[in-house]
C-alpha cells in the first residue's frame, strides 16, 4: 500500500515552488498525495518566517498538524531556518526539522526518518505543480543583496543567487509541454537577475528567451523601482507575452524614510519611473505596497506618502504596518512608532486607495480585456477572468463576466467591461 503525503505550504510563491519540489521528491510508485491530513502517513509543513503574523500562522499550523498522531511530521522553510534551536525546544512533537540550509540533503534526512530508500533530491526540474493546470510560478533566483533595514530575507535565504539561463529555459519548456499557458516570474529581486553571474545574462536576455516560447501570459512579480531600466521597459512594451503589469513596491514616498529603510533611489526618481511607464504604455497596470509606522516616521513623512499616492495613482495597492523583526537593522532603531498610530495611518492610506481604485476602475468601463478563464462564481452566476490587469496571487481584484458559452478553466475569453466596483470589474464576453 502506498504511503500518503500531506503538505501545508505557507507564505509566498517562492515557498510554494519549494513545496512543489518536495512533493515531487516522493516516488509515485510508493507514495501518493492526499489533501486530508487525517489520512496522511507523512505531513510536511513548509513555513514562512518573514514577519510576526507569519510566524504565528506557522506555529498554529504545526501544532494543528501535530494533532494527527498517526503521521510523521516534517517542518521546513524560512521559519525553521531562522528559529531552529528555539522551535526544537518549543515543539518536540515534530519528527524532523529541515532548515533551508539542509535542503540539498533533505532526501537523505527524509529517507532516514521514514526508513525508505529512493527519496529524490530536490530539483527545480521536478515539481508537482499545485496551482491551476494552466498556470505555474517560475523562480528565477533566490536570496537578496539589498538588505532593506526592515527585511530578514538576506539572513534567511542568503545573498542573491541567479539560476543559469539555460536551466530556467529548460524548466519553462517542461511547463510549456505540460500545457501551462501562464507563468509568473518570482524572485526576491527579479530585475537584478544575472547581476551575480560574471559576464552572464541579464533580465532582458531572460525575458527575450521566455517571450519566444509561446506562453499566453508572463508576469514579472516584484520590481525594485531603481532597478527598472529603459531597455527593460521597451522590451516589455514590444513583447509578445510579457504583460504590462508593474508590481513595484515603494514602501514609502518620503526620502527620509527611504534612507532609513535602506532603500535605494529617491521619491523623485520613483515619480519619473511611473510617469515613464504610463507614457510608454498608457494601459499599464501599476501595483505597489507600503509600510506604515516604520521607526522615525512622523506625520510629515506619512503625509508625503499620501501626497505621492494622489499624484501617482496605483491600480492595486497593499499596506502593511511595520513588523519589528529581530536581526534586522530596524529592530533597534530609535523612535519606534506606536502600533495604534501605524494602524491609523494604514487605514487612512487604504481609504484613499479605495477611492483611487474605484476611479481607475470606472475609467476602464468600455475597455475590452482578453484573458484566461479562472473559474465560475456560482453566487454571481458569472465566470472569472485573469487578464494583464490582475495577478495570480489573489491580492488584486477579480474580473467577473457573463457569457452564453460554456467555459472551462484555462479557456481564453474576451470581455467588454460594463461596470466597476472598488476592487473588481464586471463585463460580458464579446467573442
Amino acid at each position: 500500500m502506498k504511503k500518503k503525503i500531506g503538505m501545508v505550504s505557507l507564505g509566498c510563491a517562492k515557498n510554494l515552488v519549494d513545496s512543489e519540489m518536495m512533493l515531487a521528491s516522493f516516488p509515485g510508485d510508493r507514495f501518493e498525495i492526499t489533501p486530508r491530513p487525517e489520512e496522511a502517513d507523512v505531513i510536511i509543513v513548509n513555513t514562512c518566517g518573514f514577519i510576526e503574523p507569519a510566524k504565528k500562522e506557522a506555529i498554529d499550523t504545526i501544532l494543528e498538524m501535530a494533532s494527527h498522531k498517526q503521521a510523521k511530521l516534517i517542518v521546513t522553510g524560512c521559519f525553521v531556518e531562522r528559529n531552529l534551536k528555539e522551535l526544537k525546544k518549543a515543539i518536540p512533537e515534530v519528527d524532523l526539522w529541515v532548515p533551508i540550509r539542509d535542503y540539498p540533503k533533505m532526501n537523505l534526512l527524509v529517507s532516514e526518518l521514514l526508513g525508505e530508500k529512493g527519496i529524490i533530491k530536490l530539483n527545480p526540474m521536478r515539481r508537482m505543480i499545485s496551482t491551476a493546470p494552466y498556470f505555474a510560478y517560475l523562480r528565477i533566483s533566490d536570496g537578496c543583496d539589498n538588505f532593506c533595514s526592515f527585511c530578514a530575507i538576506p539572513y534567511i535565504r542568503g545573498r542573491m543567487k541567479s539560476r543559469p539561463l539555460e536551466e530556467i529555459v529548460g524548466e519553462a519548456l517542461i511547463l510549456r509541454s505540460k500545457g501551462i499557458k501562464e507563468i509568473a516570474l518570482v524572485s526576491q529581486d527579479p530585475m537584478h537577475y544575472g547581476c551575480d553571474i560574471k559576464g552572464g545574462p541579464n533580465m532582458v536576455d531572460l525575458m527575450s528567451a521566455l517571450d519566444k516560447m509561446g506562453f499566453y501570459s508572463i508576469k514579472v512579480l516584484y520590481m525594485y523601482p531603481e532597478e527598472v531600466t529603459d531597455e527593460e521597459l521597451r522590451f516589455i512594451k514590444n513583447s509578445q507575452s510579457i504583460d504590462p503589469y508593474f508590481d513595484v513596491p515603494i514602501q514609502t514616498a518620503s526620502n527620509k524614510m527611504l534612507r532609513l529603510m535602506n532603500r535605494h533611489g529617491t521619491v523623485e526618481e520613483m515619480k519619473t519611473l511611473f510617469r515613464k511607464i504610463k507614457t510608454m504604455m498608457p494601459n499599464a497596470v501599476l501595483r505597489t505596497t507600503l509600510i506604515t509606522g516604520f521607526p522615525g516616521e512622523t506625520k510629515k513623512e506619512h503625509e508625503e506618502t499620501v501626497k505621492f499616492l494622489k499624484e501617482i495613482p496605483f491600480d492595486h495597492l497593499g499596506v502593511f504596518t511595520f513588523s519589528r523583526e529581530e536581526g534586522t537593522a530596524a529592530y533597534n532603531m530609535l523612535h519606534q512608532v506606536r502600533s495604534a498610530t501605524a494602524i491609523k495611518r494604514k487605514d487612512e492610506i487604504m481609504t484613499l486607495a479605495k477611492k483611487i481604485s474605484y476611479r481607475l476602475n470606472k475609467e476602464r468601463i468600455g475597455d475590452e480585456m482578453e484573458g484566461i478563464v479562472t473559474g465560475y462564481d456560482k453566487k454571481r452566476d458569472m465566470y472569472t477572468l485573469r487578464s494583464y490587469w490582475n495577478a495570480p496571487d489573489d491580492i488584486d481584484g477579480n474580473i467577473y463576466f457573463y457569457s452564453t458559452k460554456m467555459h472551462k478553466e484555462g479557456d481564453i475569453a474576451k470581455v467588454r467591461i460594463s461596470s466597476a466596483m472598488v476592487y473588481d470589474l464586471i463585463g460580458e464576453e464579446t467573442n
